[in-house]
């Protein structure tokens, strides 16, 4: 054999056993929160509303999905009373302590954790995992999509149903609610934006509107935190929220936050 070939072919395997020694020197690599997305992947097939979830369960909402915690005899929240506001930490990030709760199985709470992470990347809000925190999110999956207004100070719940809660945009909708903020066609100046049908709606109080802080921000169509246009119909082939001026205009999406959601709790949380 040419002397210069066996030279080039001992290079060649000198070259694939360095290459494999560094290799296995290497750590392994951190779970792509994409490879979560695409694994969890079921989970956003689901078209159920919040609404439709819900509608088995044997406990009182108020607005369809919001708990109210037998502590407290009103919930008025948003930029309102900060004792409903999760605290700052020194580092200057509003770190919100969670469980998960093992009826999840593992690739539905990675699921919940990828849901999360859109927060730390456009907030100072961090969904971080419980220590010895008191005030804290108990994340179950109870009958139904729902949580409460805002910190309570102690344990809460934020119910997150594996039948069909489990998708990213509801994720997001629960935990915004824990963060203080109420839905968006409820909000105080709704009635410039929105006409409500009231000879569809199963019940008024579904649409009463709240003292909301608006935050100087516009009302929001593509909220995360807005119900579609058949919320709480009784006639399910009309609508009961009816945009104004345009009412074709698309509302209730159930992706992820819109530019204002995120807008609104970095101005709530001074982020």
């Amino acid at each position: 054999m040419d002397p210069t070939m066996m030279d080039n072919r001992k290079t060649v395997m000198l070259l694939l056993l360095v290459s494999l020694a560094l290799s296995q020197d290497l750590p392994a690599e951190k779970k792509d929160p994409r490879e979560v997305h695409i694994g969890a992947h079921k989970f956003e097939k689901s078209n159920h509303t919040i609404l439709q979830i819900n509608k088995d369960s044997n406990q009182f909402f108020l607005e369809g999905d919001i708990a109210t915690p037998k502590t407290r005899t009103a919930i008025k929240c948003t930029g309102n009373a900060n004792s409903c506001l999760w605290k700052k930490s020194p580092n200057g990030k509003v770190e919100v302590p969670y469980i998960i709760d093992s009826l999840y199985s593992q690739v539905e709470k990675d699921y919940i954790e990828y849901s999360m992470k859109d927060f730390a990347s456009q907030t100072c809000v961090r969904f971080v995992p419980r220590k010895q925190q008191s005030a804290y999110l108990h994340i179950i999956p109870k009958n139904g999509c729902f949580s409460g207004i805002g910190c309570y100070g102690d344990k809460q719940t934020v119910s997150l149903s594996k039948a069909g809660c489990l998708q990213k945009g509801i994720i997001q909708h629960e935990l915004i609610h824990s963060l203080g903020f109420f839905h968006e066609h409820t909000r105080s100046d709704r009635d410039n934006y929105v006409r409500i049908d009231w000879s569809n709606v199963r019940s008024p109080s579904d649409f009463a509107k709240e003292d909301t802080n608006n935050l100087n921000t516009p009302y929001d169509y593509s909220s995360i935190m807005h119900y579609d246009k058949y919320a709480f119909a009784e006639d399910r082939t009309k609508p009961t929220i009816i945009p104004i001026p345009n009412a074709n205009v698309d509302i209730g999406q159930r992706v992820a936050m819109s530019a204002i959601d995120v807008q609104r709790i970095n101005k709530l949380y001074n982020c």
